[in-house]
Formats: C-alpha cells, structure tokens, sequence
C-alpha cells in the first residue's frame, strides 16, 4: 500500500491482513487509551478495504466525493474535451 512517496508492506495472507486490518480498528475505537489512537479506524479500514468488498465501495465512494469537492478534473469527460480539441484542429474537407 502506497501513502504518496511511503510504502507500507501489508501481509501476503488474506486472513492476515483481515486480522491486522480488523486489530487496527479495534484499537482505534479504544482511542482514548494511552499508545492507541483514533488513527488506526481509517488506517484499518484502508487495511481492510483489500479484501472486503463492502469497505473496498466505502472507500472508492470516499475518494469520489473527495476528488468532486476538491475540484480534480474527472477524466472521462477530460478524454472528451481532448477529442473536441482534436476535431477543432483537423482542417475542413
């Protein structure tokens, strides 16, 4: 799993990476224990969205309305302005 340049190596076991994902969570609910910290929710649902389906959609939907709020260009209708772009320089027969 990347983090922009940081790279976090996750377990190659399925189970595994459910067991630290879910660990993860749980410690993040007990965040207002010393060491532990709330975190770890976001850090385990991440974990865990690479092998649950339900939170892989939880977190795409996330990056979506992120991306739509923050204003990044959506990249299908950037593939059509490019195709306009194109049609507008090609000369008239």
């Amino acid at each position: 799993m990347r983090f922009g340049s940081k790279t976090l190596r996750l377990p190659r076991s399925a189970t595994a990476r459910i067991a630290v994902g879910a660990g993860l969570v749980c410690g993040g609910i007990l965040g207002f224990l010393p060491i532990l910290g709330f975190w770890m929710i976001p850090l385990g649902l991440l974990v865990l969205s690479q092998d649950l389906p339900s939170v892989r959609r939880w977190r795409r939907s996330m990056i979506v309305r992120m991306e739509r709020r923050n204003g990044a260009p959506d990249r299908r209708r950037q593939g059509k302005n490019n195709r306009r772009e194109a049609e507008k320089d090609r000369p008239e027969p």
